[in-house]
């Protein structure tokens, strides 16, 4: 069984132990926590579905305004054209459940309107805010109850590449949209997901006041070669952290359509200030 300093190890370096931190269940499994991108076809167990939404919902939520949707998506045919919006990505076709992570202010508008009341802090950028977070907060709270009964996931960020058709997919209202996609299902262990490395804690843990100084640039440099030796292991492209992530962020033609966001949520009914 893979153990704690192995997971921290694959983590963080192999100068860090469990001896470091205070560690128990809730926190051992989140350590182990990997991307998984290959499932077996087998059905999720009774009840995953439930047990996940109701963590989703217990995650904090600002005001109580609970500003999020989930669309639980099985049909193949509908993960296939889901896919496609993404970027044509196998796993999303393969998983046996998809879920969208909605930013919904379109309940908050009915609820208003149902009062006789306006809704009119729903068209500020704060309140699409609002939305995201909750639906990012809720997100992970099902994926470490998911994780927890033993199943696989993986975020899928390329549900915003083209956002009004992912919106007509999945017969969206106004002011609805799809910040993120989640694949659940069983691993494939015939083609296991292993723990990527992360920058050091010390690189994004500041104490008091933010200060990069110095030690960032060190730091950064010896999560590269961790990062080299992590994609050689993975049969990837060895270019390190650094490398991949200024690639990442050079430009609008790096985001995958999504440097048209404000124009798309705007046809989507946000129309946002």
């Amino acid at each position: 069984m893979e153990t704690v300093t192995r997971r921290l190890a694959a983590r963080f370096g192999v100068d860090l132990d469990e001896s470091v931190l205070r560690i128990n269940e809730v926190v051992g499994q989140m350590l182990a926590h990997r991307s998984v991108r290959a499932f077996r076809p087998d059905p999720l167990p009774d009840l995953a579905l439930p047990t996940m939404v109701a963590a989703a919902q217990s995650a904090a939520t600002s005001s109580n305004l609970q500003a999020y949707s989930i669309v639980a998506v099985q049909d193949a045919a509908r993960k296939e054209r889901l896919s496609r919006l993404a970027g044509d990505q196998r796993h999303i076709r393969d998983c046996p459940l998809f879920l969208l992570w909605i930013a919904d202010l379109s309940r908050l508008d009915r609820v208003a309107a149902r009062l006789g009341e306006e809704a009119g802090a729903n068209s500020f950028f704060e309140m699409f805010l609002v939305a995201v977070i909750d639906a990012a907060l809720a997100a992970q709270n099902a994926v470490i109850a998911a994780e927890s009964l033993g199943l696989g996931t993986v975020y899928i960020g390329g549900m915003r590449n083209r956002p009004e058709e992912a919106a007509r997919e999945l017969a969206l209202p106004p002011r609805a949209f799809v910040t993120f996609g989640l694949c659940v299902g069983w691993p494939d262990a015939s083609r296991p997901a292993e723990i990527k490395p992360r920058l050091a804690p010390t690189s994004v843990l500041h104490h008091e006041q933010y200060g990069a100084g110095e030690r960032e640039a060190v730091e950064v440099s010896a999560y590269d070669e961790r990062m080299r030796v992590f994609q050689r292991e993975q049969g990837m492209n060895e270019v390190g952290w650094g490398k991949q992530a200024a690639a990442r962020v050079a430009g609008a033609g790096t985001l995958s359509g999504r440097d048209r966001l404000v124009e798309a949520l705007n046809a989507l009914g946000f129309e946002l200030q």
